[in-house]
């Protein structure tokens, strides 16, 4: 017997996705992403210098920095402070990656990029959506910048989404919410650009191992997802224009 999905959805069906823009008065970007059940609030800040190891290079940087506030899940979340869980670190360097992979460093110049992925709200796929949701707030931020002549170009080069696949009883699905992803054999993570070129891909076997020909079936939803993704950015950035 397969797998029935709990909200009916198609195997290959992303879960309704929006963007809201401007959620907060302060950030230079700053978009409240719903992805199904799952919520994140991303927010875009653009300062002046640089690390460290780029002073003098004429190169800027991003990073990102995630956190699960308490009330996310069913059951409190204690919040992070001194010390950071593997999983926080991983998941906020993984945003990091993936989005600066979006930029032109040398056109953002000595400037430092810093994007906040808050989750309100977690039904899986907090990580994906911070990075597509992400990606509309850095748009907004550096739309805003160039606007007030901070910024003589945009340094955006490509644009960039995420989304999760999985095997469950050894069939692909898209984008899987928390009772999927829970039972799932196979979890993949998978981030491209717009040409559909991979910036990174995790995947773990929870239990077992996978095939390569099962690995391509979820690379192919992965990619569908994707595509969809990104016309859902672009549909919500040209409404803000």
């Amino acid at each position: 017997m397969s797998w029935q999905r709990p909200d009916q959805r198609q195997p290959d069906q992303l879960r309704p996705i929006s963007f809201e823009h401007n959620f907060t008065k302060f950030a230079t970007g700053s978009v409240l992403t719903r992805c199904g059940d799952t919520q994140v609030l991303c927010t875009v800040t653009i300062q002046n210098g640089v690390p460290g190891f780029l002073v003098g290079s004429g190169k800027g940087w991003l990073t990102a920095e995630y956190r699960m506030l308490p009330g996310a899940t069913p059951q409190r979340q204690a919040r992070e402070f001194l010390k950071l869980s593997g999983r926080t670190q991983e998941i906020q360097r993984l945003i990091g990656r993936s989005l600066r992979a979006a930029i032109d460093m040398e056109a953002l110049g000595e400037r430092t990029i810093t994007v906040d992925a808050d989750v309100l709200q977690a039904d899986a796929g907090t990580r994906t959506a911070s990075i597509t949701g992400g990606f509309v707030a850095l748009t907004d931020a550096v739309e805003t910048l160039v606007q007030e002549g901070v910024l003589e170009r945009s340094p955006l080069r490509h644009q960039v989404a995420a989304v999760s696949v999985g095997l469950l009883q050894g069939e692909p699905f898209l984008d899987l919410n928390y009772l999927e992803d829970v039972a799932a054999e196979v979890d993949l993570n998978v981030v491209m650009n717009e040409n559909l070129g991979i910036i990174e891909v995790q995947g773990t076997a929870e239990e077992g191992t996978y095939s390569r020909t099962q690995l391509n079936q979820l690379l192919d939803f992965a990619e569908t997802g994707i595509q969809n993704l990104l016309l859902a950015q672009q549909k919500s950035l040209a409404s803000t224009t």
